[in-house]
C-alpha cells in the first residue's frame, strides 16, 4: 500500500488513537460510593479548603489539553478544527508513549483570538498545562502572550518554544563539530513567525550577539515599516546589530549559520551556501520540504545540515522536547515555563550524544531514545526547582 492508503486504513481500523482510561476499581457497591457520590464529596469539601490538593486527588496533575484552531497544520495550512483531529490526537498519544503525560485535544471551532483564550481559560482547572499547537502566526504568539498573563498553569507553545529547544540543542553540538562559538558566529533565520521569533530570542538570550531575521519582506532592521508587527519589532531590537538591510541573500553573505524556519520549500540555493563563511551550518527546517535538500547542501559546502524530516540524518524533531518537557512541568507542578527551562532542556538533548557519537551526521539523538524524555523532564524539573 501507498503511504496514503497505509495511513487512512489505519485511522479507519483504530477510528482514533486515542482512548479514556478508568484507573480505579468499579467492581463493588463500595467501589461505586468511594468513587462517586457520596465519598467523592469529601474529596471535593477537601478541594475547597485547600484548592492545591486538586493535584493531588484529580487527574489534573498529569493532564494537558492540546489545543489547536487548525489554522496552521503541518504543511497543510488553513485546514479547520475537524481535519486538525487527527493530528492533535496523534500528538497526544505522542505525549503518552514517550512523557506518560495525558494529553486532550482541544480543536476549537473558532479562530478568533479572543474566543480562543477566553474558551481555553475557561477549561484550564481540567488541566495541569496549555499545549498551543498548529495556530497562524502572530495570533498564536498574541494568544500565548495572554494566557500566560491569565492563568496559573503553564503555556508552552510547541511549534515556536519546542522548535527553539530543538534548534538550540542541535547548534550548540554543531559549533563544536565546526568549532566555532556561539558568541562569535553570524546567525541567519530565514521565517519570523513563531518559531523564528522563539529561536532568535532563546538565541540571543544564551549569548548570540549577531542574529539576522529575514521573512519575506527581507531583512528585518530597526525602522522597517513594510510587514512588521509588535513581535518583530522586539526582534528588530535584539537582532541585526549594524542594521543592514536587503534579502536572504545579502545577510547569507559571510554568515556561519543558516536556519530555516520560512515554511518555503527550496529557499535557499547552493550559491547562497558557497557564499556564507567557511564550514557552514545549514538547519533547513521546514516541513515537509526543506528550503534545501540535505545532499545538495553539502555538495555546497554545508559542514553540518539537520532537517526537520525524518528522511535524513540530524532530524531537528520536536518529540525530542514536549513530551519530557511536560513531564517535568507537571512532576515540578510548575505555574509558569521560563526560558531557564527551556535552556536547560536544550542542555540535556545536547549532552545525549556524547563525545565519541558527537559527529557531523550526528548531533542530536534519535527521537525514539528514551531517555530523552527523562532527562529533559529531569532538567526541567531542576530549573523549575530554583524559582523564587
Amino acid at each position: 500500500m501507498s503511504l496514503k492508503e497505509e495511513a487512512l486504513a489505519r485511522h479507519r481500523k483504530f477510528r482514533g488513537k486515542i482512548a479514556t482510561l478508568v484507573k480505579v476499581p468499579l467492581k463493588t457497591q463500595r467501589d461505586l460510593v468511594l468513587a462517586y457520590t457520596p465519598g467523592v464529596a469529601e474529596v471535593s469539601r477537601e478541594i475547597v479548603r485547600n484548592p492545591e490538593s486538586v493535584y493531588d486527588y484529580t487527574s489534573k496533575w498529569n493532564t494537558i489539553a492540546v489545543v489547536t484552531d487548525g489554522s496552521r497544520v503541518l504543511g497543510l495550512g488553513n485546514i479547520g478544527a475537524e481535519a486538525a483531529l487527527p493530528v492533535m490526537e496523534g500528538k497526544a498519544a505522542l505525549f503518552k508513549e514517550f512523557g506518560g503525560v495525558d494529553a486532550v485535544p482541544l480543536c476549537l471551532s473558532t479562530q478568533d483570538a479572543e474566543e480562543i483564550v477566553k474558551v481555553v481559560k475557561a477549561v484550564s482547572p481540567n488541566f495541569g498545562g496549555i499545549n498551543l499547537e498548529d495556530i497562524e502566526t502572530p495570533k498564536v504568539l498574541e494568544i500565548k502572550e495572554r494566557l500566560v498573563k491569565e492563568l496559573n498553569i503553564p503555556v508552552f507553545h510547541d511549534d515556536g518554544d519546542g522548535t527553539a529547544v530543538v534548534t538550540l540543542a542541535g547548534l550548540t553540538n554543531a559549533l563544536k563539530v565546526v568549532g566555532k562559538k556561539l558568541e562569535e558566529v553570524t546567525i541567519i533565520i530565514a521565517g519570523a513567525g513563531s518559531a523564528g521569533y522563539e529561536i532568535a530570542r532563546i538565541l540571543h538570550k544564551v549569548g548570540a550577539r549577531r542574529i539576522i531575521v529575514v521573512d519575506s519582506k527581507g531583512i528585518i532592521y530597526r525602522g522597517r515599516k513594510e510587514g512588521m508587527n509588535r513581535f518583530k519589532e522586539a526582534l528588530a531590537k535584539i537582532t541585526n546589530p549594524e542594521n543592514i538591510t536587503g534579502g536572504l541573500v545579502d545577510a547569507l553573505k559571510g554568515a556561519d549559520v543558516f536556519i530555516g524556519v520560512s515554511a518555503v520549500p527550496n529557499l535557499l540555493n547552493a550559491e547562497m551556501i558557497r557564499s556564507m563563511a567557511r564550514n557552514p551550518i545549514v538547519f533547513a527546517l521546514t516541513n515537509p520540504d526543506p528550503e534545501i535538500l540535505p545532499d545538495e547542501a553539502r555538495r555546497a559546502g554545508a559542514s553540518v545540515v539537520a532537517t526537520g524530516s525524518s528522511q535524513f540524518p540530524n532530524q531537528a524533531n520536536n518529540l525530542l522536547v514536549f513530551p519530557g518537557f511536560f513531564r517535568g512541568l507537571l512532576d515540578a507542578r510548575a505555574k509558569a515555563v521560563t526560558d531557564e527551562m527551556k535552556i536547560a532542556a536544550a542542555e540535556a538533548i545536547a549532552g545525549l550524544v556524547g563525545k565519541r557519537e558527537l559527529s557531523a551526521g550526528r548531533i542530536l539523538p534519535q527521537a525514539v531514545n528514551r531517555k530523552i524524555a527523562r532527562k529533559v523532564a529531569q532538567a526541567v524539573c531542576e530549573s523549575a526547582a530554583k524559582l523564587p
